[in-house]
Parts: C-alpha cells; sequence; structure tokens
C-alpha cells in the first residue's frame, strides 16, 4: 500500500469529519516513515519492539467503531481492514519503499509517449515499448549501464 496516498486521503478525512481517529492513523503511518528512516539492514530480520506497537495501534484503530455519519471514513477504514496485511510491508522488507513513487515515476514515460505521438497503433508495438520501457528502468534502479543491458538481451535472442 501506498502509504502517501493513504496520508493524503486521511488528511482530507480529517478536515472532512474533524474526529480523531483520521489523526492518529496519520500520526501512526509518520511513526511508521520515522522507524524505516532509522533501521538498519539487520532491523528487517529480527522481531521489533516498535513494529509491534505500530501494528498493535493499527488493530485498535480497525477496530474502533465509527459514527454512522463518518460514511467516508468507514468506508476507508474498511478497505485498510480487506488490506491491512499490507498497510506495514515496508517495515519488514528493506527493498520496499513505504510509497509506490518509484512505479508512478515509471508510467510517466508512457503517458508521455502518448501525449507526445498519440495511441499506440497495434498492440504489440504498445507491448514492445513496455517492455523495453522495464529493461530500461529496471536497470536504471538496479545501478547498471541501460546500453549493456539491451545489449545483454540482444545477443541472447541472437542465439
Amino acid at each position: 500500500m501506498c502509504t502517501a496516498h493513504l496520508e493524503r486521503e486521511t488528511k482530507y478525512l480529517e478536515e472532512r469529519y474533524k474526529v480523531a481517529w483520521s489523526v492518529r492513523f496519520r500520526a501512526m503511518l509518520r511513526e511508521a516513515h520515522k522507524l524505516k528512516k532509522q533501521f538498519t539492514p539487520v532491523d528487517y530480520y529480527s522481531p521489533n519492539h516498535l513494529c509491534s506497537l505500530l501494528e498493535k495501534e493499527l488493530d485498535n484503530l480497525l477496530s474502533e467503531t465509527l459514527d454512522p455519519k463518518y460514511k467516508e471514513l468507514i468506508a476507508f477504514q474498511k478497505r485498510i481492514t480487506k488490506y491491512r496485511d499490507y498497510v506495514f510491508t515496508f517495515l519488514y522488507h528493506p527493498d520496499v519503499p513505504p510509497d509506490n513513487n518509484g512505479s508512478e515515476q515509471a508510467i510517466r514515460n508512457v503517458k508521455a509517449k502518448q501525449k507526445i505521438s498519440g495511441q499506440f497503433k497495434i498492440l504489440s508495438a504498445a507491448e514492445n515499448f513496455a517492455i523495453l520501457r522495464s529493461i530500461i528502468d529496471t536497470a536504471i534502479k538496479n545501478n547498471q549501464n541501460v546500453l549493456h543491458a539491451l545489449n545483454v538481451i540482444a545477443d541472447y535472442n541472437r542465439i
């Protein structure tokens, strides 16, 4: 789950309904962000008391009964309950960021191409573009030389 989107949504709910629940939810997310920044590689593979406290706070928030007049807040609580196991995934895996900014940045190239040159005329062109873009983005994220990565794939396909 993208905590940036969750924070934005709870800020809206906080402004709309002026209830403590959304304030506490946002505070919990901020604490999780701080904790992630403090983690060393070893912290991901051993039990962590602070993670347990955050998990307990999340469970407390999700088990609270909200006033029925806060329909959007109740819908948010139900959605978080449904996807509860994924809220703190980033605290248990070092390579998982707390937000999906990287994924959103990856699709910007597609949107830019779409705006500049329009839609793809045939499906295979769109698929080929997506494959190449994925290879390039993966190489960049792994600090690899993009041309070398493309050459390795081209050489492999010649065999």
